[in-house]
């Protein structure tokens, strides 16, 4: 599913690796969907894709307003969880070891077991 983000100049076109939003919010049969409903986007790193995950959609998931970026960095056996959307920044990020539960903040408010990763 793609994403149609809000860009300094032109839209930003995405594609998440996960998107979490309310059931029914994309039931359309359209390529690109407004983030309005997304309550978490989230993105894994692999060697092409880990600076782009790491730096550009987390400006872009902020400016979007969408509450949750998760981020499973694989290479830094990380996961970063960003919140509190401001700008073209996140106001607040806690980082967890893979393999650690990490806690998922309001609207989600759960904890994600990354045991298996």
């Amino acid at each position: 599913m793609g994403l149609s983000l809000p860009g300094t100049t032109d839209a930003v076109r995405v594609i998440p690796d996960l998107v979490i939003a309310p059931e029914g919010s994309f039931d359309d049969q359209r390529e690109w969907h407004t983030p309005d409903p997304v309550l978490l986007v989230a993105e894994v790193t692999s060697t092409s894709t880990a600076r782009r995950d790491r730096v550009q959609k987390i400006r872009a998931y902020a400016r979007a307003g969408i509450p949750l970026y998760l981020l499973i960095d694989r290479e830094a056996g990380e996961a970063v969880v960003c919140s509190e959307p401001s700008g073209d920044d996140f106001g607040h990020k806690s980082v967890h070891k893979l393999g650690t539960r990490v806690p998922l903040p309001a609207p989600l408010g759960s904890v994600l077991d990354t045991a298996e990763f």
